[in-house]
């Protein structure tokens, strides 16, 4: 029997009605790209639910017509996972209409979210019951909480309260098969079988379809110190991060590295960015303490603020630091922190560049960035490295912008060189070629070129086990 597409349409829009249901090309365009407009792809509708009900019937209905179901969240992501094929014969569930928090327990630090909750109220709804959802990334004003969680996203404080693996306890999840699987589960504790929580998590919605899920909560920081230090070295930065865990008091939550081509970038094209230091340096980092202690009445004695100004006249005086200022309020400290999240969108900005989201053990980073840079250098001479990111967790994003006037045709015939160059090193130390980004279809021949057989193989019999139909995000990750 062929495939009637107008009446498949009708179905869906019987599931979710005309508000929940997108099928002109001009309303669906925002949903066929990704963020950097690397891919386009095609699709029968965009279909916006507004409970997981309505995602069951809607997986149903496309299981029955092998119809494949692109689950997309803030569509932020950097790999085109969130990218329909060219075929046209997909959906894109879009999330964003089940933007409900549904409960915040404030004696068990819980927070039980709908997937297409935007971080930010996460973090918000948070904060206003004088708690803190930790995860923080430069694009947490548009990203949806199951988006990250799909993704396992990372962000600037893993280096003290994990990645989005461990900020969860319990998840409601959509099979393949339009079944629902009621994970919700407060339990820190919970050893009764297989652990499916973790196949879902990262899993990019190749498994199924992240709906709910409940967070966990910590306490709100009372006492927050935020510097920006210039060191000589990325030897420097590790070092510097090294001794200020034991002199915050294991308090350390973040700890950024950034180099100079990076910072010029936004300052060149984000308004209102103004450099910290008098002088320009090579290489900068982005060092945060907080604590739930609060700090003493009536002055600045024993907080984080006067033990971080120790500190660094400690280090400067060994040379680790080579000048540095400490934010006196909270206008100082999200101006710091502005430099380091819109290095991203000032790098759209000035052009096509080449993103490498590669981690690898913290004690190895000063020797990989000799050798990573430098492979760098060799695959493109003209190119323009720009690595900067979590040093705290060993996490850099260590990306190349095209010479000056290059297009991104001409930029892009060298993209495999420099990639296949800069991966290599990683490997090499050791480390992975994304740490947090994920695979999607980007870094798909690359996963395959990098992993072991046995991984690989696993991979596949997990997609085909409870996939077997591939509907579910076909093409990311693994080809089946």
């Amino acid at each position: 029997m062929s495939f009637d597409a107008s009446a498949f349409v009708a179905k869906l829009r019987s599931i979710v009605g005309d508000k929940g249901l997108i099928v002109d090309e001009h309303g669906k365009r925002p949903y066929l790209s990704d963020w950097r407009e690397n891919y386009l792809g095609a699709a029968l509708a965009v279909v916006r639910p507004v409970s997981t009900e309505e995602v069951a019937a809607i997986v149903r209905l496309c299981a029955a017509e092998a119809v494949a179901v692109v689950p997309q969240g803030g569509n932020t992501g950097l790999v085109g996972g969130g990218v329909p094929p060219e075929t046209g014969r997909a959906v894109v569930l879009s999330l964003t209409r089940m933007n409900r928090i549904l409960e915040v327990d404030t004696i068990g630090y819980t927070m039980t979210a709908e997937a297409g909750v935007v971080l930010k109220t996460i973090q918000e709804t948070a904060a206003a019951h004088d708690r803190l959802f930790p995860l923080s990334l430069a694009a947490e004003g548009s990203c949806t909480i199951g988006g990250n969680l799909s993704t396992n996203a990372g962000g600037v404080q893993v280096l003290h309260y994990g990645n989005a693996r461990q900020l969860v306890l319990g998840l409601e999840v959509v099979t393949p098969a339009g079944e629902i699987w009621n994970g919700l589960r407060a339990l820190k504790k919970d050893n009764t079988g297989y652990d499916l929580r973790d196949l879902y998590l990262g899993a990019e919605g190749t498994l199924g379809i992240i709906t709910k899920a409940v967070l966990k909560l910590w306490p709100k920081p009372r006492d927050i110190a935020t510097s920006w230090v210039a060191v000589p070295s990325p030897d420097a930065a590790v070092a510097l991060l090294s001794g200020a865990h034991a002199a915050s008091e294991d308090n350390v939550t973040s700890c950024e590295l950034m180099s100079r081509q990076g910072i010029d970038f936004v300052l060149k094209h984000i308004p209102g960015a103004a450099d910290p230091l008098a002088e320009r340096h090579d290489w900068y980092v982005l060092l945060e303490w907080s604590s739930a202690r609060a700090r003493r009445e009536g002055g600045n004695e024993g907080s984080l603020g006067a033990k971080m100004e120790a500190y660094l006249g400690e280090a400067m005086e060994k040379g680790l630091v080579l000048d540095a200022a400490i934010a006196q309020n909270e206008s100082q400290a999200r101006a710091f922190w502005a430099l380091r999240e819109n290095h991203s969108e000032a790098q759209k900005k000035e052009g096509p560049s080449i993103k490498h989201d590669i981690s690898v053990a913290v004690g190895k980073m000063p020797a990989f960035m000799k050798e990573g840079l430098a492979a760098m250098r060799k695959a493109l001479p003209e190119g323009r490295p720009v690595p900067f990111g979590h040093v705290g967790d060993g996490n850099m994003h260590f990306n190349c912008q095209a010479p000056a006037g290059w297009d991104k045709v001409r930029f892009m015939k060298h993209g495999e060189a420099i990639s296949s160059a800069v991966y290599d090193v990683v490997v090499r130390y050791g480390g992975s070629i994304s740490a947090e980004h994920g695979i999607g279809r980007l870094k798909l021949d690359e996963l395959a070129h990098y992993r072991s057989k046995i991984e690989l193989d696993t991979m596949r019999t997990l997609k085909r086990t409870l996939d077997p139909q591939n509907i579910m995000n076909p093409g990311k990750i693994v080809q089946i």
